[in-house]
């Protein structure tokens, strides 16, 4: 019996095992952990492979399998970089799994290598976003360039499929040639409960809106101080609240201590990190979300979700989050006199405003449900696992 077919036959002797390659820990928690869990429950050996961090015991308390990969945030040194790659190419030769599901750029990069070099048989790549590199102006770009050469070595593994979040991102790797049409798959978002973020009655005002993210520039942290600024200089009554943290492995957070400024000056009230954002969009009148670019961001889904009208910009992933003019409005990209403007506009409007909301709730039980989510990649598993049995030699 030869190395594959002996492989083979072991799988088929044990359930199929699923490895989820993610590089933070606390993003799988927030983003993937309701696939995972659907797929234990369908009878898969899931395993997930990310950097080390405090939110691996969370993972393991569910009775998912971890493995430790010394992954960093930044791309600087090229050896880290091979390390990684090796790292991940090792773990998938002793671990055998038939199907790895990638999440977020560099393990979909990094995975997609080491899956066709470890002969992986199955393997799906998850791009929630395309990088900031493909935010930068039209014309020969270099990095841009080296970075589809990347996903095309990465993507050209020969049973799989590749889940894409918005057209906009889908569209530019096809007329690249890194994909075939057959590969790409659109789902829209990583799901939301609808349970756990239900539409509630709006709070009684002053008019609250809301920004939840990573507190990154091309999220629009700044534009949506800025608009706050405009919005109190023209005497309006709107409470602008910014939620999420700084993150100091990323050139382009914001500081501590512009953060502090903000709170200081009046401009923005400041509520942190919070685990519970039902409970944050409850307390809220509107939600916004200014990024320069996303894949399609769970913040604005649970908005929906939540029955709140949204604000955001009009690009690739914000706009695909939203039905424009139905659940949201549209503002143009960096430009805070167009947030500050539509905001107060709502703030303005309460039968506008609430009718997005409701209309936000119908779109989130239409198309971002979780069970729905989780369906669909339940079905790619399935095909890819089982395709990979299919193809697999015989004694």
């Amino acid at each position: 019996m030869t190395p594959a077919s002996l492989q083979a036959q072991r799988a088929l002797e044990r359930p199929t095992r699923l490895l989820f390659l993610v590089n933070n820990p606390a993003f799988f928690l927030s983003h993937r952990l309701p696939l995972a869990l659907a797929a234990q429950q369908q009878g898969y050996e899931v395993h997930v492979a990310t950097m080390p961090g405090p939110s691996v015991m969370r993972i393991t308390d569910y009775g998912i399998a971890h493995h430790a990969l010394p992954m960093t945030r930044s791309g600087k040194n090229p050896l880290t970089e091979l390390r990684t790659v090796w790292a991940i190419y090792r773990l998938f030769r002793e671990l055998q799994p038939e199907v790895v599901h990638a999440v977020t750029i560099k393990p979909v990069l990094y995975g997609g290598i080491a899956a066709r070099l470890s002969r992986v048989p199955g393997f799906l790549a998850a791009i929630s976003g395309l990088g900031y590199i493909f935010t930068r102006q039209k014309g020969f770009d270099p990095v841009r360039q080296v970075a589809l050469g990347l996903y095309k070595l990465a993507l050209g593994h020969s049973n799989s499929k590749v889940i894409f979040q918005n057209t906009a991102d889908r569209d530019v790797l096809l007329a690249a040639g890194v994909l075939q049409p057959e590969q790409a798959v659109l789902i829209r978002g990583s799901g939301v409960d609808l349970e756990r973020c239900s539409m509630t009655p709006e709070p009684p005002e002053p008019i609250v809106v809301v920004m939840a993210s990573r507190l990154l520039f091309d999220k629009g942290v700044r534009e949506f101080v800025a608009a706050a600024r405009l919005s109190r200089e023209q005497g309006s009554d709107v409470r602008w609240k910014l939620f999420g943290s700084p993150d100091s492995g990323n050139p382009a957070s914001v500081s501590v201590a512009e953060l502090s400024s903000w709170q200081q000056g009046g401009v923005i009230e400041y509520g942190g990190e919070q685990e519970d954002i039902a409970q944050v969009y409850a307390q809220a009148h509107v939600v916004t979300l200014p990024s320069y670019r996303e894949g399609l961001p769970k913040s604005l889904i649970e908005a929906a979700a939540c029955g709140r009208a949204v604000v955001t910009t009009d690009v690739p992933g914000c706009r695909d989050a939203i039905e424009p003019g139905v659940t949201g409005v549209l503002v143009p990209v960096k430009d805070a006199q167009a947030l500050a403007r539509a905001v107060i506009d709502l703030a303005h409007d309460t039968e506008r405003r609430q009718a997005m909301g409701r209309a936000g709730r119908h779109l989130a039980e239409q198309e971002f449900d979780i069970k729905h989510v989780c369906a669909i990649h339940l079905r790619l598993y399935q095909e890819l696992g089982g395709a990979a049995v299919r193809k697999a030699p015989s004694s």
